[in-house]
């Protein structure tokens, strides 16, 4: 990484295509920077004020405050000409030239798979989540899920693959280290210190307008092999994601559920209309991504037995007695009732919602699923 990469992508009115059609043209960020004005506006087609732009090197301030600044909160920056970016990502035709990361890199160029879905899941999804990836832990090497740290699937994806110990990546839609939604802070915390990333295209001193979650998608889209739709409403943001996908020639896959359920009308009408692959098992995925010619004859694909009651731990038959029928409970309200210190009561409620037993809702709140 050089200074000449976060540059480039500071140099006002360029753009993420206008940057990739520069390094189309010169090979490096540094070349463009050492192109004359008439090659910047005759060879690579530029208009004059943005060439201007470039000459000026007044973006290199800018760049140099980000370089303190990824200093300062241990942010990677990695630029697309750097042999640790991800080879997959920079197959398309919109890469963003600098990746922002926390955590490691190097899982950014592992076997991703990305699972997206609904900020509003069932316990159906959610443990769709949890027996998926599990299975995929189990029978693929290098796996690693990516997602977009989002409430419902994104956060369920995460922790299942937390739960498994599978490495995953994070894609946010804001200036690292920042994560949105706030509240999923310590789940980020926990994806990087067991393996995974976190990462961004934005830089610190982008403005942040909310138009940044449309962008990110192309992102989860481009940085895995295939993408899977869990839960989808009928007009779902994940279905843009799988749009995307769709227009990479990267595969889609959705899992079907009932069509009385609104959380599946989504993904069933991809499934109707033949823009996803209908997957019933980690099996399928490992199928359709063609990962099974490279995998041992006796994977054995294995996914969660149904954990009842009696298969708890004392300190997670605890915690489920505390709830009332159709109560919404907060961690702190479960720690005023059940006497266990912040730590245990932290990876005990985790435990559970990997089992299925309880869901995470907004607000740092639990409530138990269907399974009980």
């Amino acid at each position: 990484m050089q200074l000449d990469d976060i540059a480039l992508t500071m140099v006002p009115s360029l753009g993420v295509k206008g940057v990739v059609h520069l390094l189309e043209v010169y090979g490096s960020a540094g070349a463009v920077f050492a192109a004359s004005y008439d090659s910047l506006t005759e060879q690579a087609q530029l208009r004059p004020d943005v060439a201007r732009a470039l000459l000026s090197r007044d973006s290199f301030r800018a760049a140099e405050r980000e370089a303190a600044y990824c200093r300062r909160h241990d942010i990677i920056p990695v630029a697309s000409t750097d042999d640790e970016y991800p080879v997959l990502l920079r197959e398309v035709p919109d890469y963003p030239h600098v990746l922002y990361v926390r955590g490691n890199v190097a899982a950014l160029s592992m076997r991703t798979v990305t699972f997206v879905g609904t900020r509003k899941m069932t316990s159906y999804g959610e443990q769709v989540c949890i027996d998926f990836i599990r299975a995929l832990g189990g029978c693929v090497p290098d796996v690693c899920i990516v997602s977009g740290l989002a409430y419902g699937i994104d956060s369920a994806a995460h922790r299942a693959a937390l739960y498994a110990g599978v490495p995953t990546v994070a894609v946010v839609a804001n200036a690292l280290p920042a994560v949105t939604p706030v509240s999923h802070t310590a789940l980020a915390r926990e994806i990087i210190e067991k393996g995974g990333a976190i990462i961004s295209e934005l830089h610190s001193q982008t403005k942040q307008n909310g138009s940044y979650f449309i962008s990110r998608n192309r992102i989860l889209a481009a940085l895995s092999c295939g993408t899977v739709i869990v839960e989808s409403a009928a007009g779902g943001g994940s279905l843009a994601t799988a749009r995307l996908a769709d227009g990479y020639n990267r595969p889609v896959m959705a899992v079907p559920g009932r069509v009385t359920e609104r959380a599946s009308q989504g993904t069933n009408t991809l499934i109707r209309n033949r823009k996803a692959s209908a997957v019933l098992s980690a099996d399928d995925i490992v199928k359709e991504l063609m990962w099974d010619f490279n995998l041992p004859a006796e994977r054995g694909v294995a996914l969660f037995e149904d954990l009842g009651p009696d298969t708890l731990t004392p300190a997670e038959r605890l915690v489920v007695s505390l709830f009332r029928p159709s109560e919404v409970v907060s961690s702190d309200t479960l720690a005023e009732r059940s006497g266990m210190v912040a730590d245990e009561l932290s990876a005990t409620l985790m435990s559970l919602e990997m089992a299925g037993k309880i869901r995470m809702l907004a607000g740092d709140k639990y409530e138990l699923t269907e399974h009980f």
